[in-house]
């Protein structure tokens, strides 16, 4: 299969229609090119925003409740797109009010339409202090005809166990949509997708946004690049790296893999991450070892 990673800006849009056209023509592009799967990234949808006007996408609180506003249109918009073009879509994810504060949710579509949903399970210094947005319940693997697909949205990206719980009940292609500020940020994102492509010698996808849109509140400034990962390992490239873009140049950033090489690897690897996990189990009793003080005459 081909997987398809975007480093997407955001746009102001004057109305609805400017969105449908954007969104339609990314994903034709894609489809074009062959992709089987495509990922947008972490807190794309924020460009929802600006159909509320400039006062609302400046106002954080106000962006976060209109980008929500869209989301049914938003999701019908990537049914529709992915039953046209044959594709699965991971669609930008966005804030969903579902209680009284709202989650970071990413949506799969097949062709088949809604797949289904994954909330962001762990938050960030600015969602949990800024933004109030709070964790999903739990992690979803979903069983599509391409195979078992996992997303970490950037944070979770950074926490193994996260990656473990997703391979272990089966994922075998892991998708990172992303949003960072600042390059340290998207090398955190970056490092974590790579180690959990490691550990569980599988592909791990990073989408993230780029650019700068001042207009919108807590989106301002965008650092990132889309790349594909996977294990160094046998029939995978040494360095982990199966395709990445350039750094904030907006657009596809394209990798074919195969399950038969993701089986083939956790099997018969220069090194069994996958297979070899649980003896951690075995080693985690830590004692602490002290230098004895000088004698003195």
């Amino acid at each position: 299969m081909k997987l398809a990673a975007a480093a997407y800006p955001l746009d102001w849009f004057e109305d609805w229609a400017a969105y449908e056209a954007k969104i339609s023509a990314w994903v034709a592009e894609a489809a074009a090119a062959g992709a089987d799967i495509l990922v947008f990234p972490e807190y794309g949808a924020m460009e929802l925003s600006s159909l509320g006007g400039p006062n609302v996408a400046a106002d954080l609180e106000g962006a976060l409740r209109e980008v929500s506003r869209h989301r049914p249109a938003m999701e019908a918009l990537h049914a529709r797109l992915a039953a046209r073009h044959g594709v699965h879509i991971l669609a930008a994810s966005g804030p969903v009010f579902s209680g009284e504060r709202p989650v970071n949710r990413a949506s799969l579509f097949g062709p088949s339409g809604l797949i289904g949903h994954q909330d962001k399970a762990i938050m960030t210094r600015f969602e949990r202090e800024d933004w109030d947005v709070v964790p999903g319940n739990g992690l979803t693997v979903f069983e599509t005809e391409l195979g078992r697909v996992g997303v970490l949205i950037c944070y979770d990206s950074e926490f193994p166990l996260l990656g473990r719980a997703l391979a272990e009940a089966g994922c075998e292609i892991l998708l990172v949509p992303s949003a960072t500020e600042t390059l340290a940020g998207f090398t955190r994102v970056r490092v974590g997708a790579m180690a959990r492509a490691l550990e569980n010698q599988c592909p791990a996808v990073q989408s993230p946004v780029i650019g700068v849109a001042d207009w919108c509140a807590g989106m301002e400034e965008n650092t990132g690049r889309a790349a594909i990962y996977g294990p160094p390992d046998r029939g995978w490239p040494p360095t982990g790296i199966l395709a990445e873009g350039d750094m904030a140049v907006p657009g596809w950033t394209y990798a074919e893999v195969t399950l038969d090489a993701v089986r083939e690897v956790r099997d018969d690897g220069g090194v069994l991450n996958f297979r070899h996990w649980a003896e951690q189990e075995d080693r985690l009793s830590v004692s602490i070892c002290r230098a004895e003080a000088p004698q003195t005459a």
